[in-house]
């Protein structure tokens, strides 16, 4: 029986804050004053989800829609899923707490061949049938995915979707909710609703399109466009400033975009095929988006993005400017992944901060010969200019990206990846300096749709032999660790990507054996297992063995694709014969012609390069035009002149301490998520707080205790110093209106100075708990056991500490005070609330409310079980 989603959001599961749908920047629309109701729905549990930049973009875009409103929804982690299927309540959103069945459309972020696992899970989880056809006869939500691997090829995911979202989602979405609004109103059938989706530009519905024989698609109706056009829309900064979870999440910083699209040209690259033509923002719009984002949200931190930041021109002019306009609020920069050929001192000069990250450069390939095969633009020269710069500003360790498996590949260019790193190094010396050290992390090349290596793939035994190859060179060289991608992941990756339709039985099967999110991280053997054992069931191992013995590598020594045919007893009507040969992915318009891929494959033979028609000449790739633009570069501007690093304020003129509650949803909130939250609050007031020194200054912020996860609180301390006096009154309003709700403050005082933090005086604690008990005990039993206790001058027990040493504790000594407040009875339960007062030092001499248990059940034999603990007060050495 389905029970109320609130009752399993509890202090038991991991993380209870990814569900809470209450973060800074929510959105909670009236459900009846909207008319088409929309849930974004990510993939991955909510630490990915709630940071990924595209999920904010889209949320904050469709509830500025009028009549329309979003929620948001994440991947249960597998305790939550748990109690969803015990229980049978149906997966909900976050926001609101809604079933998932109960809105009009889920749109599905998919950027990962093997990702679909997770969706399937997440309908499964939501009672909502997971092949189209089988939603036609029910009410339920439309269901539609977008991202970077749905607009690629969404042959292998279109049983489960009724349409697919081709290309950048911002101007697209809205024009779709637009025709659901009209739907809605003139009480379409499902099929007419999907048949007025597909007229817009960028909509693909698979139903209205069947394979072919020979792995093409075509439409099986008059009134559907025969290939469907990828959209293009230009990043809105402003629309990135949005939710701030409380939970920690993987990107935990503002993050705004300053270019979409890439015109590099790496042969390899999806994203930078799929993104064309390049659009760059306008200096003026990424700086007020940073500096508004920055004090809205409270963050320390903030992030450019691009597929290649450096490519911006603007971006050192951008990157001062906004450094100086926040000098004296202790907040860093940082870049993805960058050309090392751009990386110069006016570059480095603006990442970092009193927090200097981690710098991120992808060479590809070891020889120059390999980087130019796939079009890098890289030379040696530029190649150590970059780490050479990046070393001499203060960088002792750089993260580099190689990739193995490339297009006519010998032995000489994967040893050549270990020759790079150690001339590097070599080169990097000097006297009082650390030695360089490098973070390696080498992929297996993977075939991706939509670009010129389409046609092309390496056997698993061959990336497994260079792999060996890499270890056993690079075993004698100091200073570099080395991370190897699973060959097994990359052959999964290229049969799922580049498959057909008829993969969508194996997609299916692999879930339901067990591939998942918690498969791939935690038990890999399991999910590949569970693939493989689809694959079989479905009869397509042969094309599965076709990748993994390098089906489509066109480069093999004297070998032809239909000699490895012969020799793998694969019926040669499967292979592609000749570059034309039909691909299941060709009726996606993505702008680029097949016929230019072709050409460039060619060039990629002969080891020929190609412009960057950023920044030269045009490459012809077909991308310009109407449908959709041309580049957009804005050249580079002046830097402002350099006002000078964050200087931490560490002068201390008052010290305030505040009195606060901890109640509602926020008693879910850990205690390291609070001390984050009261930073950036700090920050969102304004309030003048003041720093420690040393080389991570942080804000003089102390908590007097933490508190238990799933306990309220109605006397919580924290000590602010600040670098000015602030009228307390004032202060207390300021921060008042940056805290939520479920904080309220209570009283501030201002203190001497030289007084002693609430770390060092604590003494004691008041506590009220809830006890379930399974019959009506009588009051006049629960004083007597009340009274036993407190007659007694030791109760005993066993203690481990975190070094795994165990000592016994005398319970009695540290209880203070103990009575019965209240004896309650309902129709279901008997419960009991209890009053104590108990030790509570931060030297670890505290009593635990989950201690007054194992003294009750020490005194009775019998069992309790606490239902709710709520901290009166801290109180105070004097």
């Amino acid at each position: 029986m389905a029970v109320a989603v609130k009752e399993l959001i509890t202090p038991d599961i991991l993380k209870p804050g990814r569900y809470l749908g209450n973060e800074l920047g929510s959105i909670h629309k009236p459900w009846h004053q909207a008319e088409v109701r929309w849930v974004l729905t990510y993939p991955e549990i909510y630490e990915v989800g709630a940071s990924n930049l595209g999920h904010i973009i889209l949320y904050n875009i469709l509830n500025a829609q009028p009549r329309q409103l979003c929620d948001r929804a994440y991947l249960p982690a597998p305790d939550l899923a748990s109690k969803l299927r015990t229980t049978e309540t149906p997966l909900f959103a976050v926001e609101s707490k809604r079933s998932l069945r109960e809105f009009d459309i889920l749109g599905f972020s998919l950027s990962y061949e093997l990702g679909a696992t997770n969706i399937l899970e997440m309908l499964d989880l939501a009672g909502i049938p997971l092949i189209g056809e089988e939603r036609d006869a029910g009410n339920y939500p439309l269901i539609f995915a977008g991202g970077q691997t749905a607009t690629s090829n969404p042959e292998p995911y279109s049983d489960f979707f009724d349409f697919i979202a081709l290309g950048d989602g911002e101007e697209l979405l809205p024009e779709i909710g637009l025709v659901l609004e009209e739907g809605k109103t003139n009480c379409l059938s499902r099929e007419e609703l999907l048949l007025d989706l597909a007229q817009i530009p960028g909509v693909y519905v698979p139903r209205f399109y069947n394979l072919a024989p020979n792995g093409s698609v075509h439409p099986n109706r008059t009134d559907v466009p025969k290939r469907i056009l990828r959209r293009v829309a230009t990043p809105i900064p402003a629309y990135s400033i949005g939710l701030v979870p409380y939970v920690e999440t993987v990107h935990d910083r503002l993050t705004i975009e300053i270019r979409r699209g890439c015109t590099r040209g790496c042969r390899f690259c999806q994203p930078g095929m799929l993104t064309r033509p390049a659009r760059d923002v306008e200096p003026e719009k990424v700086v007020e988006a940073i500096t508004k984002g920055m004090r809205d949200t409270g963050y320390n931190e903030f992030s450019l993005l691009s597929l290649s930041c450096s490519d911006y021109l603007a971006l050192p002019a951008v990157g001062m400017e906004i450094k100086n306009r926040l000098k004296d609020e202790n907040i860093s920069l940082s870049l993805p992944s960058q050309r090392v050929d751009r990386f110069d001192e006016n570059i480095a000069n603006i990442l970092g901060g009193t927090r200097q990250g981690s710098l991120t450069f992808a060479p590809e390939a070891g020889t120059q010969r390999m980087r130019d095969i796939v079009n890098k633009g890289l030379t040696n020269e530029e190649l150590l200019r970059g780490v050479k710069t990046a070393w001499e500003q203060g960088w002792d360790k750089i993260k580099l990206y190689f990739m193995i498996g490339l297009p006519g590949e010998t032995d000489i260019d994967v040893l050549g990846i270990v020759e790079t790193v150690a001339w590097l190094q070599r080169e990097c010396r000097g006297r009082g300096r650390k030695p360089l050290n490098f973070n390696l992390t080498i992929s297996n090349f993977t075939p991706k749709p939509h670009t010129p290596f389409q046609w092309h793939s390496v056997a698993t035994g061959e990336f497994e032999r260079k792999q060996k190859l890499l270890r056993r060179e690079f075993r004698n060289l100091r200073g570099v660790k080395v991370n190897y991608t699973d060959v097994r992941i990359s052959a999964m990756e290229d049969f799922i990507g580049r498959g057909d339709r008829t993969l969508g039985t194996v997609v299916k099967r692999a879930w339901e054996l067990g591939a998942g999110m918690d498969s791939w991280y935690e038990s890999a053997d399991k999910a590949f297992a569970a693939w493989e054992q689809a694959i079989t069931e479905a009869g397509l191992s042969f094309k599965y063995r076709q990748v993994e013995n390098g089906e489509w590598n066109l480069f093999s020594d004297g070998q032809t694709v239909g000699e490895n045919a012969e020799k793998q007893n694969i019926p040669n009507s499967l292979l592609p014969h000749s570059l034309n040969y039909p691909l299941p992915w060709d009726h996606i318009d993505t702008g680029i012609e097949k016929k230019w891929l072709q050409e460039d494959l060619q060039r990629a033979l002969e080891a020929a390069t190609i412009p960057d028609c950023s920044f030269e000449g045009c490459s012809h790739c077909g991308v310009c035009g109407t449908d959709f633009g041309h580049n957009i570069v804005i050249e580079a501007l002046p830097i402002p002149k350099f006002a000078g690093d964050f200087v931490p304020n560490t002068n201390k003129v008052q010290r305030l301490r505040i009195w606060f509650g901890k109640l509602g949803d926020m008693s879910l909130i850990g205690h390291l998520d609070i001390m984050r939250l009261f930073d950036r609050v700090v920050r969102r007031a304004g309030l003048p707080i003041a720093f420690t020194g040393g080389f991570h200054p942080n804000p003089r912020i102390c908590l007097a205790n933490a508190l238990p996860l799933g306990a309220t609180s109605s006397g919580e301390v924290v000590d602010f110093e600040l670098t000015q006096i602030v009228d307390v009154e004032n202060f207390r309003t300021q921060l008042v209106k940056a805290l939520p709700d479920d904080i309220p403050i209570y009283n501030v005082v201002e203190l001497d100075l030289k007084a002693p933090a609430a770390t060092q005086v604590l003494e004691a604690a008041e506590y009220e708990i809830t006890i379930a008990v399974t019959e009506q005990i009588p009051s006049t039993q629960w004083q007597l056991w009340i009274d036993t206790i407190k007659a007694k001058p030791e109760i005993w027990c066993e203690q481990t500490t975190k070094s795994g040493k165990t000592h016994s504790v005398n319970l009695r000594d540290r209880l203070f005070e103990l009575e019965l407040v209240e004896n309650s009875t309902s129709i279901v339960d008997y419960a009991v609330k209890l009053r104590y007062m108990g030790s509570c030092r931060n030297d670890g001499t505290l009593l635990r409310p989950e201690q007054i248990l194992f003294m009750l059940e020490e005194i009775t034999g019998g069992e309790f079980q606490l239902l709710h603990v709520h901290r009166c007060t801290l109180i105070l050495r004097d």
